[in-house]
């Protein structure tokens, strides 16, 4: 065996001593010789002008439409609730919550403050239906059973 430095265990080739990484790997030295030249910019950058406002164009605020989407939501699971005969009772309170949201946005439509007149007009009648009609017409409905029942 003409191999002098074998590898531990006395098979393969031989180690190698550890080596130092080469340069260029990783983040630039710092001296003399390592990374690039700085040059100067071609030509001046200036900085960038803000121009002032033009008088009478101001951007608006952003009309608030939450208090009629908010009704039409409450007044629809309202209507859907006071169809159900075990849950009508949280219609006719979905139903007040809508009225109360609906009559808010429809408010604020006509003022101007909010674009969703059709939403909130959609939410009071919704509430209204929920609050005051289904319950009425269960009402006749039940009574007109217990009517019926009673002359057999």
């Amino acid at each position: 065996m003409s191999d002098t430095h074998p590898a531990p265990g006395g098979f393969g080739p031989p180690s190698q001593p550890p080596q130092q990484p080469a340069p260029g790997y990783g983040y630039p030295q710092a001296g003399p010789g390592y990374g690039y030249p700085q040059t100067p910019p071609a030509h001046p950058v200036a900085p960038p002008v803000a121009y002032p406002q033009a008088p009478g164009y101001a951007m608006p605020m952003q009309p608030s439409n939450g208090m009629g989407t908010t009704g039409l939501v409450l007044g629809i699971i309202g209507l859907v609730c006071s169809l159900t005969l075990f849950l009508w009772i949280f219609g006719v309170v979905l139903g007040i919550l809508a009225i109360i949201f609906g009559a808010v946005g429809l408010g604020k439509a006509n003022r101007g403050e909010a674009t969703n007149k059709g939403a909130a007009t959609g939410g009071l009648v919704c509430g209204i239906l929920a609050t005051v009609v289904l319950p009425l017409l269960g009402l006749l409905v039940f009574a007109g059973l217990m009517g019926s029942a009673s002359t057999f």
